[in-house]
């Protein structure tokens, strides 16, 4: 099989590096690509290697993909020829695997040296040159481009040309800024510059100001590869940009219309509150509502970070379908430096009624369908709080063969009141951050049946608060959560395979789940930034304070209301870090550890509470329970039989290259590396806790994924090698010796095909 790849391989290359140059056009060469070679001058601290990167990001055109230095997608566009019809399998085929030739005669290295030339004089290596010529090689043609680089001059002074107006004095404050001496020059540097005090302009009323009104000059003659910078406010700048704005007048319009919307001066219907004027005509919303989303009054200076922070808040309300708004200079010749501000909201649809039916395929092997009847209130009590209600019946089917019918039924309905603030008795908390707080009160109850064996009962009460002080920054606070668990209906057939097994009791237990939890979250704001940053903690604690008060020492040895209560404290770590590429290539890396203390009254972590390994978000050549936890392999018996195999530990890593392909396709190459293990030995005895040497015992996977972009969603497909197999004896668990692909018997044991929609992490 290796070999047959291998031939194909070689005849796909042979074919396009024969076949190529005779279907060129006449007097054409294929352009092979650009090479620069560096001569620096002293002083010059940037590496060949660095100068020569950037310079070929002016390089144009650019080239054809090659393989092994043949033109292998030319070759196809070629070799498939010209399509009959436009929309044919062929024209599909030929520009989803071929590209057309990049010809010689499109290369002008006169311009690409000027260009290339410019782009060193924006970055600060000033008085270089840069030559270009052309070779030519059978039917290819190379351009080569000679650069003599002089050293980058760095930044010696910053000064601002002003005068005593309001204007200057606001944009020469000296707050930190994005240049400062003795940094590089760069254009694109002192372009952000000019952003950014545009920015800070508009938060300090300049409304009518924008970034052109400032003037940066560079004097690059002082000598010792160093310039100086100055900044100032060009004179033919209005005097409208010159002064700041105060707010006159804030009016909103809660019920508009697109169709038939009410003019600006109306006062039919209009009431005023807390400085702001309301049109409701319908009267379906609460003044509160927008006293608490607009985050400035009538008198304040006008801010654009407080205006995009208060139409935020209106379009995350979940209450309107369009939010947009306006502002206009009054007209008063005695003091015309003053806004009116409208808001325009046009409501969503108060009610709706949908129903649902879906396929899902989990990663622990079931697969099965849910059906599902959603109600929604978006304005339940006149200020946008959402109470939504669901009705859902589910079945699953698992192709495990040890237990016979194998599936699953779920009944169950769901209740969730959110409000657009915070709701605290006996408190009142202003909010102005970036998003509407959120307060959230959640009942469920569902229905668990597993024919044969058991029925469960699941309640879930929860009281949540959502704010996110930034775009980038979020915290959930539950002050509390509440689950009971019983298991009333257990059958004779299930409890003589416990007797044998005694810990597979756990999936049947009684118990009751009182806690809090804290999350907070970060990530970069800046989305095409190269380098991506995404954190997330956790701490939850359950049964403290029904343990200090009732004494619990043993496991399950206290209750409440009859109920064993769960006693736990449990931490987790999620750190994602994303490298981006110029060729769109990423380097995705992820790091997640996760500890718990089951103490006193809890032997070991909830079942729902446990954490899991394996599958397509995790380790790629494992499925989920089939992997640990520790050196513990789990038996067929386990995964047909356990509720959840999972541990009171958890470390992962993971580490990805995704490489673009062709259009909507891309590929990735991965590694895997982590496991789970148990305080106790109850669930899994001594080879699932958790030992000093833990690492010993880390599994390791690496493969192959392939990306598919189906614009509304992104299917995956990965292909998962273990690496290292923590259950086989010690000096035995690295079997990368025993890779074999051309053995059926091997690929079957130890390929691991995961389906997937998004990316894993």
């Amino acid at each position: 099989m290796r070999q047959g790849i291998f031939y194909s391989i070689a005849l796909v290359i042979v074919a396009s590096s024969c076949n190529v140059g005779r279907y060129l056009p006449a007097g054409e060469t294929l352009y092979r690509g650009a090479t620069v070679k560096v001569q620096k001058q002293q002083n010059v601290k940037a590496s060949n290697r660095y100068l020569q990167k950037q310079l070929l990001v002016a390089a144009r055109p650019n080239t054809n993909k090659f393989l092994l230095g043949r033109p292998y997608q030319v070759w196809w566009w070629y070799f498939i020829g010209q399509p009959k019809k436009p929309h044919g399998v062929r024209a599909y085929l030929r520009n989803l695997l071929g590209d057309p030739p990049v010809l010689s005669s499109r290369v002008n290295t006169t311009i690409t040296a000027q260009n290339m030339n410019a782009y060193l004089d924006n970055i600060g290596y000033f008085h270089s040159t840069i030559k270009g010529d052309t070779v030519h090689e059978k039917y290819f043609t190379r351009a080569i481009y000679t650069a003599t680089i002089f050293p980058q001059h760095t930044i010696r002074n910053i000064t601002w040309v002003n005068d005593s107006t309001e204007l200057l004095k606001a944009l020469d404050d000296k707050s930190p800024g994005i240049i400062k001496p003795g940094m590089p020059y760069r254009v694109s540097d002192v372009d952000a510059q000019r952003s950014l005090l545009d920015v800070k302009l508009k938060s300090k009323g300049f409304y009518y100001f924008n970034p052109n009104y400032i003037m940066a000059y560079v004097d690059s003659t002082i000598g010792n590869y160093q310039v100086d910078l100055f900044f100032t406010v060009r004179g033919a700048t209005p005097e409208i940009a010159r002064h700041t704005y105060t707010i006159d007048r804030i009016t909103v319009f809660p019920n508009y219309s697109l169709v038939n919307p009410p003019p600006d001066t109306t006062r039919a219907g209009v009431f005023y509150v807390d400085g702001l004027y309301i049109r409701d005509t319908v009267h379906t919303l609460k003044s509160d509502l927008f006293k608490r989303t607009i985050t400035y009054r009538p008198g304040s200076i006008y801010s654009s970070a407080q205006q995009n922070t208060t139409l935020n808040r209106f379009i995350n309300l979940g209450g309107f379908k369009f939010a947009k708004n306006r502002f206009e200079v009054v007209k008063d010749t005695a003091n015309p430096y003053r806004l009116n501000a409208f808001y325009y909201l046009t409501p969503a649809k108060r009610k709706s009624l949908q129903a649902e039916v879906d396929g899902f395929s989990k990663e622990n092997k079931y697969i099965g369908a849910q059906a599902s009847l959603n109600w929604k209130n978006r304005n339940i009590f006149h200020g946008s709080e959402q109470l939504a209600a669901k009705l859902y019946g589910a079945m699953e089917l698992s192709f495990n063969n040890v237990v016979n019918n194998n599936v699953n039924y779920r009944i169950g309905t769901e209740a969730a009141l959110n409000f657009p603030r915070y709701v605290l008795p006996f408190f009142h908390l202003k909010d102005n951050n970036f998003y509407p707080s959120r307060t959230q009160f959640l009942v469920g109850y569902e229905y668990f049946i597993k024919p044969s064996f058991y029925a469960k009962n699941i309640v879930r009460l929860n009281y949540e608060f959502q704010w996110r002080p930034t775009p980038n920054k979020e915290h959930i606070l539950s002050p509390i959560t509440f689950t009971f668990i019983n298991a009333p209906n257990v059958t004779d057939s299930f409890y003589k395979v416990a007797a044998v097994q005694p810990a597979l009791l756990t999936n049947v237990y009684r118990e009751i789940i009182i806690g809090s939890y804290y999350t907070y979250t970060y990530n970069t704001l800046n989305p095409s930034a190269r380098n991506q940053w995404y954190f997330s903690t956790s701490l939850e604690a359950a049964g403290n304070i029904a343990g200090l008060l009732s004494g619990a020492k043993l496991a399950r040895s206290k209750s409440i209301f009859g109920t064993p209560f769960a006693q736990y404290i449990k931490a987790d770590v999620d750190l994602r870090f994303t490298k981006k590429y110029d060729n769109e290539v990423q380097w995705v890396n992820r790091f997640q550890i996760g500890a718990s203390l089951p103490y006193n009254n809890s032997a070991f972590l909830p079942l729902s509470k446990q954490y899991v390994i394996g599958g397509s978000g995790s380790i790629r050549s494992y499925s989920v329970r089939s992997l640990g936890p520790g050196s513990y392999l789990p038996t067929l018996s386990d995964q047909g039989y356990f509720q959840t195999i999972g541990g009171d530990y958890k470390l992962l890593v993971n580490s990805e290259v995704r490489v673009p392909i062709k259009g909507r396709f891309s590929a990735a190459i991965f590694i895997d590396i982590g496991n789970i293990w148990t305080k106790d030995t109850v669930l899994f005895g001594k080879a699932g806790q958790l030992k000093k040497d833990f690492w010993n015992e880390l599994a390791m996977a690496s493969g192959v994924g392939l990306r598919v972009d189906a614009n509304l969603v992104l299917l995956r497909l990965d292909i998962g090698v273990p690496i290292r197999k923590p259950y086989l004896p010690q000096g035995q668990r690295l079997v990368l010796d025993k890779i074999d692909l051309g053995n059926k018997q091997w690929r079957k044991d130890n390929l691991n095909f995961n389906f997937g929609i998004g990316f894993p992490f």
